[in-house]
């Protein structure tokens, strides 16, 4: 099993980055390429001032995660990602994926809208989440010890209009695997894993 990229894709709160350690463990040596942590990182590299700034550090995370990418195809590593992918990174990403002749497999990951908001909610005020994803001014050190108060965090409407309008649930490249994550004690990884096993094996 060569030159695969594995996305972890759907809706936010469905637990790509926990599937994606059972698939690290369970399927062999994968780079792990998550844009949060580009993220997180040039974040605490320039901080930002307000809204207009910080979407300019995500920006530059963005040019570092293709470039990343870029380079691992070129070595011909398996790569795993977790995003909520959208169109928007699709022409980026199907680009280097014909350019290196990867095989592609996204899982896309749905659930409850309900349920994920309350997830969601609940991984924001977690002290251990970088700060930076809730607020509009950051710099590193920065804290903040009641998390309810901070000034970027996702009402309940802007979570179902991200969920509804940005096309999260419906990215799709390669072999698409779809699973319901509503309720985590229900989801058959094994199977999952078993299929996707066997989906690349069979690709030549």
């Amino acid at each position: 099993m060569d030159k695969v990229l594995i996305l972890l894709a759907g809706l936010p709160g469905t637990g790509k980055t926990y599937l994606g350690d059972i698939i690290k463990n369970e399927l062999g040596a994968f780079y792990h390429l998550s844009q949060d942590e580009l993220k997180e990182n040039y974040s605490d590299t320039y901080g930002y001032r307000n809204l207009e700034e910080k979407q300019y550090v995500e920006l530059m995370a963005w040019a570092k995660y293709y470039e990343i990418m870029e380079q691992k195809m070129q070595a011909g590593s398996n790569i795993i990602s977790d995003y909520p992918f959208s169109q928007k990174q699709k022409p980026h990403i199907e680009r280097l994926v014909d350019k290196y002749g990867y095989k592609v497999v996204t899982i896309r990951l749905i659930a409850d809208l309900d349920v994920l908001f309350e997830r969601q909610k609940n991984r924001d005020l977690d002290p251990t989440r970088h700060l930076s994803h809730i607020v509009t001014s950051y710099k590193k050190g920065d804290h903040l010890a009641n998390r309810s108060i901070a000034d970027n965090l996702l009402t309940y409407e802007d979570f179902i209009e991200r969920c509804t309008t940005r096309g999260y649930d419906t990215f799709e490249l390669g072999s698409l695997y779809e699973v319901d994550v509503t309720d985590y004690s229900k989801v058959n990884y094994p199977k999952l894993l078993k299929d996707i096993r066997e989906n690349l094996n069979s690709i030549v």
